[in-house]
């Protein structure tokens, strides 16, 4: 059934006028996801893309039963945008917007806590690749073409290396049924954990690849979920192996700064609770294979 989107997901953009959201917009409509709508405040009533726009998304999901939401907001005003989108009902928001302040994202998170579970917005990102269910249809801006449909998901703060394992994956004939970039920001809006979770109630997935990098608490409490409620095989690979403790590397997220945290602890934890951990980069495709062999005997 794939997860978080299907062919039949009504998606609108917010931002679809603008140079990046229309052009991601336009590929997203090509490869059959059913965009329904965009929102631009001031141009409610027009069309873009041969879709129509709106200047609420309230007024959105009122004219389309729009559930889902891909966020093409510049930083300043992308946290409200988000808000927006949850105050109207939308079910899943993606958030590609790099730079967001991470005080914005703290009032945000508070701000969804506010909805029960039953109406609470999940939302993906933000600073993130997206998510994409291959033949059914994506949000965001990763290349398609890329992605075999089939029966791994995959999970990881890194939007080009989740590219990367999709892309051996399929040189090796191993399909994807779903997957998410959850982003690389300290402060996001859901967790491997959130993700791993779908992924096992999921029967159309087989086996899962988490990729992981330096920073932040969020594998090894993935690794504690695995090892205590998963029944299906995790592949992960964690980026970071020689970056120096203290400093940024890349994404906003990937700093050392407490234990558990640099890319070798990260390896202990997750060999420790019996995940597979890919050797290199290179090697994501061929462990993944490895580990489907392996399941296929048992």
């Amino acid at each position: 059934m794939a997860i978080l989107i299907t062919e039949k997901t009504r998606v609108i953009v917010q931002g679809i006028t603008g140079r990046i959201g229309a052009f991601h917009a336009a590929d997203m409509i090509k490869y059959g996801t059913n965009v329904v709508g965009g929102v631009t405040p001031g141009k409610g009533g027009e069309t873009h893309l041969d879709r129509s726009l709106f200047n609420t998304v309230r007024e959105a999901v009122a004219a389309t039963g729009a559930e889902a939401s891909l966020v093409f907001v510049p930083p300043p005003f992308a946290a409200d945008a988000i808000m927006e989108a949850a105050d109207a009902g939308i079910k899943t928001a993606v958030c590609v917007t790099d730079g967001i302040p991470s005080q914005d994202m703290m009032r945000l998170k508070r701000f969804l806590r506010r909805y029960p579970l039953e109406r609470k917005m999940r939302l993906i990102g933000p600073n993130c690749a997206g998510i994409i269910s291959p033949g059914r249809g994506f949000m965001g801006i990763m290349p398609p073409h890329i992605y075999m449909a089939g029966r791994v998901g995959i999970v990881g703060r890194s939007g080009t290396l989740g590219y990367e394992a999709a892309a051996q994956m399929k040189l090796l004939g191993i399909g994807v049924s779903t997957s998410v970039g959850i982003g690389g920001d300290p402060i996001n809006g859901s967790s491997f954990k959130d993700i791993l979770e779908l992924f096992e109630a999921d029967p159309e997935t087989d086996a899962i690849m988490m990729i992981g990098e330096i920073g932040g608490p969020q594998e090894a409490e993935a690794a504690a979920y695995v090892r205590d409620h998963m029944k299906k095989p995790v592949v992960a690979y964690i980026a970071g192996l020689s970056a120096p403790k203290g400093r940024k590397m890349g994404h906003a997220g990937a700093i050392i700064s407490a234990f558990g945290e640099s890319a070798q602890e990260k390896v202990e934890i997750l060999e420790a609770a019996g995940i597979t951990v890919a050797p290199n980069p290179s090697a994501m495709g061929e462990t993944m294979a490895r580990v489907l062999a392996r399941r296929e005997a048992a």
